[in-house]
């Protein structure tokens, strides 16, 4: 019923979405999170520039200005984060070189309870469309979220359980956007309204809803790289004939999508605190790139095949509740709690046929329980459990069926004076994972530590350093994998003797304040024992090549610094510039060569001017060559990419209208991630147009 009440709504185009998530961000406080504070680094919650593990925090405006259709497009080109890139539809963030099952894609501080981590080709579950607020941790993050966050988290705020009223009873927006390139139709919007008094309790609503339609999209040429078809050409041999004709040019084929979705939710809000629940829907169908299903074509002559196309039709139903108290009760003076159950359905069809069926039925809980203030000592404990029961059906699932059970036990203790900030944290872990198909069945208990140092020598100036230690248990899909998966063209090979991954490492962070200059750098070093990395060795199975799930020890190090400038006003216009660079070695010990899919050396420079009415960005973005490769790994060739955006409000700064134009890849550059499974046949898309319109009220 909640699927067909929110599908419905979202055919007939009356499509509300979160009001937060589409207004402009106006620099109040519309909840009880303010848009400096970073809730994820730890329970006790501290300022953007003065959290000793590197974080920021993304809110109203800055999403608004972002056409993308997956959460890892969403965050691409933020500070040390690139993007798996399988498409349009599914693309899933990487932070620092980190990616997959270390780095957790968080629903408002819950797991998506989807199957993205398992392959890069799954879309996340969670919708950029409907986010108010996106929360970046760089680094070890695993003491706060289990070891799915080893490398990093990206927690995302929809606002789909109210936790404040909103102001004169009821607020909304609605969007609406085309794009020229892919030929798509995006629209969403979303409401929160008062319905009065449950006794002393305020009750508050919310509904929201979103469509997006996309073709397949267009390249500036060949859709297979230059080194691929070169490699292609001399492994064919001089005799073989000029193919090149029969390359597809312009365009990528099979990365259409269509995607909807919505949620309901309510809260009673009280004087101190809050409890809500929502339930949720998401539906979405979208092609693989690349990835093809061969049959024999009972017309074709002997021994030749037929190429099918591989596509994802994905469903997710998903329950909520959250919960906040803010009075003293024994030694602790807040609690939060937070519980999710989500079904989750994908089906892999090859051509007309269902090849594989994903399932993952889970569910997660989180309890927290921050301390009263005993001097300047502050503390919080909390509690973590997660089910997860996964299942792949069909002739290729790569995965057995497999349940995994853990529970998750944290701390962090804090002292502050007036300029110093110390922070201690630990962690307890206990995982069971367990494939009953092939009777295998592994458990393993971890423990993580960090101590952490902040200084503020005045006002403008933070200095901090982290020091880590962390263990994570191997994923299901590192231990049991064992078969063809043909959406990433690659037969995968678990290793069920995988023991735990264990880190060691210094996070460091500065931010100054120096008049209109702003400045941040941060820097890491991460030596890894039992690293558990997803490797090619060279042989074929079934047609595809064989990658391997072996555990190496490696070194992961490099920096973010970015720059951001209030350079001069011109009337009433102010002119400002932000420059980024970011930079990610990861090399195996004992002279094993290049970790594989680690991002280049990157820099974005941009401009804006911003006035009542009008708001002018321009950007440029440069990656350079990747040529530190694994072996059967092919570089990556380096690109500039030049975007624009436009927007005008009729209306002022206190009007609700807004017009956006955005046009990205202006010299329609061809531009592939190195991170991406799929670089080397679709590359990113060319010249881009987009036009939104959007309205609060």
């Amino acid at each position: 019923m909640l699927k067909r009440i929110l599908f419905l709504s979202a055919a007939n185009g009356t499509l509300f979405v979160g009001a937060s998530a589409l207004a402009q961000d106006d620099g109040e406080d519309h909840g009880h999170i303010d848009d400096r504070i970073i809730v994820t680094t730890s329970p006790l919650e501290h300022p953007e520039h003065e959290s000793i593990i590197p974080a920021s925090v993304l809110t109203g405006d800055e999403l608004a200005k972002r056409s993308a259709a997956s959460i890892g497009e969403l965050l691409r080109t933020e500070p040390g984060v690139s993007s798996t890139f399988f498409g349009q539809a599914a693309s899933r963030p990487i932070i620092r070189g980190l990616g997959g099952d270390r780095v957790s894609v968080l629903d408002a501080g819950l797991g998506s309870i989807d199957a993205s981590s398992v392959s890069d080709d799954h879309a996340v579950a969670v919708e950029p469309a409907t986010a108010e607020r996106v929360e970046i941790v760089r680094g070890a993050a695993s003491l706060f979220y289990g070891s799915s966050a080893a490398g990093g988290v990206v927690n995302i705020f929809d606002g789909r359980i109210p936790s404040s009223v909103p102001e004169g009873r009821v607020d909304g927006a609605l969007r609406t956007g085309l794009g020229l390139n892919e030929d798509s139709v995006e629209t969403a919007g979303g409401f929160d309204l008062l319905l009065g008094k449950v006794g002393n309790a305020d009750l508050v609503v919310h509904g929201d809803g979103f469509y997006r339609k996309r073709d397949d999209y267009e390249i500036p040429g060949f859709a297979e790289s230059a080194i691929l078809r070169a490699l292609e050409e001399a492994e064919a041999g001089p005799d073989a004939g000029d193919e090149e004709e029969e390359e597809v040019f312009g365009l990528v084929e099979n990365s259409d999508l269509e995607t909807k979705g919505g949620s309901i939710g309510g809260s009673l809000i009280f004087e101190n605190g809050f409890i809500g629940v929502s339930g949720k829907a998401l539906r979405s169908n979208y092609g693989v790139p690349g990835a093809h299903h061969h049959e024999e074509g009972e017309e074709e002559e002997e021994g030749e095949e037929e190429e099918e196309t591989v596509r994802i039709d994905l469903e997710q139903e998903r329950y909520d509740l959250m919960g906040e108290l803010n009075q003293p009760f024994l030694i602790f003076e807040t609690a939060k709690i937070r519980l999710g159950y989500a079904d989750y359905v994908h089906q892999e069809l090859e051509g007309a046929e269902i090849g594989t069926t994903f399932k993952n039925e889970g569910y997660e809980g989180r309890l927290e329980l921050i301390e009263k203030e005993y001097g300047r000592f502050r503390g919080a404990t909390g509690v973590q459990f997660r089910h997860r029961d996964f299942e792949a059906i069909g002739d290729e699932a790569f995965t057995p069926p497999n349940i995994t059970d853990q529970l998750g036990i944290f701390t962090v203790r804090e002292y502050e004076t007036e300029n110093w900030h110390l922070q201690v944290a630990g962690r307890y872990e206990h995982t069971d994972t367990e494939a009953r198909s092939v009777n295998l069945e592994r458990s393993f208990d971890t423990f993580s530590v960090s101590a952490g140092i902040g200084v503020e020598p005045n006002e403008n100036l933070f200095f901090g350093i982290n020091a880590l230690r962390t263990e994570r248990a191997p994923a299901p899909e590192e231990l049991f994998s064992d078969g063809p998966h043909l959406a990433t063209n690659a037969f995968e090979i678990g290793d069920p003797t995988l023991g735990k991954e264990v880190a060691r490492g210094i996070d460091a962070t500065a931010h100054g304040e120096f008049g209109p200059i702003s400045v941040t750098v941060n820097g890491f070093y991460t030596d890894y024992r039992d690293f558990v990395a997803l490797l090619a060795n060279g042989g074929e199975e079934d047609g595809l090549p064989v990658f391997e799930f072996v555990a190496r020890d490696v070194v992961f190090k490099g920096f973010e610094s970015q720059v951001e400038a209030d350079l001069f006003t011109i009337g009433q216009v102010d002119i400002g510039a932000r420059a980024q660079v970011d930079y990610v070695r990861a090399t195996f010990k004992n002279n094993g060569g290049d970790v594989p899919r680690i991002p280049p050396l990157r820099s974005i420079l941009g401009m804006e001017a911003t006035s009542t009415h009008f708001d002018l960005l321009g950007e440029v973005e440069i990656a350079s060559a990747q040529n530190n490769t694994a072996e059967f790994e092919l570089p990556t060739d380096g690109y500039t990419l030049v975007n624009l955006g436009l927007t005008w409000r009729p209306g002022g700064d206190e009007d609700g209208l807004s017009v956006q134009l955005q046009a990205n890849n202006l010299t329609d550059e061809e531009a592939r991630l190195h991170t991406s499974f799929l670089k080397d046949v679709a590359p990113l898309q060319g010249r881009r147009v987009f036009l939104t319109l959007r309205g609060e009220f």
